[in-house]
């Protein structure tokens, strides 16, 4: 090889003397691949229950790295609980907001328990009536995940949405003085 001037062939450039310019992934593609990995979760988990789904399978139907798993969500498990909070944590916010509403419409007097009925599963049915936010199929999700034998799903569920399920109980308590709170 004869160098002519002070021009080498591109093939024989260092790397530290052309910037290399990887193409990282931008936020909206980090987004849509998030996306794309927890709409196919929902499919499969609803499909394949938690332990019949397994990481490969999800990746493969959200046509994504088999590494994304754990690149945004820390794993099977993390992708099961981001994916159940996205629809639940909005369906607890409406929940606990109707029963805001009532409570301050009954003007201190106790709410009958046709209300908090009402406010309890007037929201998981509009979820049922929406494809867009998972429709009945998320709801018939929901139901497998809680009767899920797995310790982790399960305490996730429990920890998750306690404070909801303690503001409807204290209602329930309410309306029904008589029957014990353990009833």
């Amino acid at each position: 090889y004869k160098r002519q001037g002070s021009r080498r062939p591109a093939a024989f450039k260092r790397s530290f003397e052309t910037p290399v310019r990887e193409s990282l992934p931008t936020m909206d593609a980090r987004q849509d691949t998030r996306d794309r990995l927890l709409d196919a979760a929902e499919r499969l988990f609803l499909e394949h229950g938690y332990d019949g789904t397994s990481s490969r399978m999800i990746t493969a139907a959200a046509d994504a790295n088999l590494a994304a798993v754990n690149y945004h969500f820390g794993g099977k498990e993390g992708l099961f609980q981001a994916m159940l909070a996205r629809r639940l944590d909005g369906l607890h916010a409406e929940r606990l907001a109707q029963l805001d509403r009532d409570e301050a419409d009954a003007a201190g007097r106790t709410l009958s328990c046709d209300r908090i009925l009402a406010a309890l599963f007037m929201p998981a049915l509009a979820i049922a009536r929406d494809p867009r936010r998972g429709g009945v199929d998320f709801l018939r999700l929901l139901g497998r995940a809680y009767v899920d034998p797995s310790p982790a799903l399960r305490g996730f569920l429990s920890e998750r949405y306690a404070p909801t399920m303690a503001r409807f109980k204290d209602a329930f308590a309410r309306a029904l003085p008589g029957i014990e709170r353990q009833e």
